[in-house]
């Protein structure tokens, strides 16, 4: 039997249908955050500036924000691909280079308990908020608060990422295999990574499932043709 892949799920555009931090931007930030955006658009600044810059233009108290959470739309498949992964005994870490209260409410909504690997957000009191990197690595080459492809580095075995973004790139090269859609999915086709396309938690979940067995086939070609080499060893002797 092969070593359990570890499935990497990004979170924004990935496990949420928008990307959250510009809706909470959106909605509760002073007008300058989308000059920021910009300036990190055209690769001026890394996306550790841009968010630190903009958190800070946050003006909204945690019980207003936590029912604002509450509201955010989230791919209806999710919750079940996370139980498949479970059955099959495939550990599943939420990685992203967005907010840990976001996700974490998420998670709640759902009623799942997974590990989240993603920046912090800090309530300051009143209605001011920072933002922490627990996550972040000096060089990382996307300038990222958190820098998935160093969190990717620790796992031993295969790596499955499911991602949509320009923070998915990097941790994409660390990966056996990349379920891809978005600018994930446009970078992996022109770089030559290896990937599968997907849309939805729903048609994603057939297309895994296809990978897993032919991963299993594989890998008992493998014993098999080891097993063949045994015997003709002995048979030599």
């Amino acid at each position: 039997m092969y070593l359990s892949p570890h499935v990497y799920i990004d979170f924004d555009g990935t496990i949420s249908l928008t990307d959250t931090t510009d809706l909470l931007l959106q909605h509760f930030a002073a007008p300058e955050w989308q000059e920021i955006e910009a300036a990190w658009e055209r690769g001026e600044i890394g996306s550790q500036e841009c968010m630190i810059r903009q958190i800070s233009l946050l003006n909204v108290s945690p019980n207003e924000l936590d029912c604002w959470l509450e509201t955010i739309p989230l791919d209806p498949a999710f919750s079940s691909f996370v139980r498949f992964c479970e059955q099959l005994g495939f550990p599943v870490t939420i990685v992203s280079d967005g907010l840990d209260r976001t996700i974490k409410t998420a998670l709640r909504r759902l009623g799942l308990t997974l590990p989240v690997v993603a920046n912090h957000l800090e309530w300051l009191g009143e209605t001011k908020w920072k933002l922490g990197f627990p996550f972040a690595r000096e060089g990382c080459r996307s300038l990222a608060g958190h820098c998935k492809c160093s969190s990717m580095a620790e796992t031993h075995g295969r790596r499955v990422l499911i991602g949509d973004g320009r923070s998915d790139f990097c941790a994409a090269e660390r990966a056996d295999i990349v379920f891809a859609k978005g600018k994930l999915l446009a970078h992996c086709r022109a770089t030559g990574l290896q990937h599968l396309p997907y849309a939805t938690f729903s048609d994603l979940q057939p297309t895994f499932m296809r990978w897993i067995a032919d991963l299993e086939a594989t890998q008992l070609r493998s014993q098999l043709s080891l097993t063949q080499k045994d015997k003709d060893h002995h048979h030599a002797d």
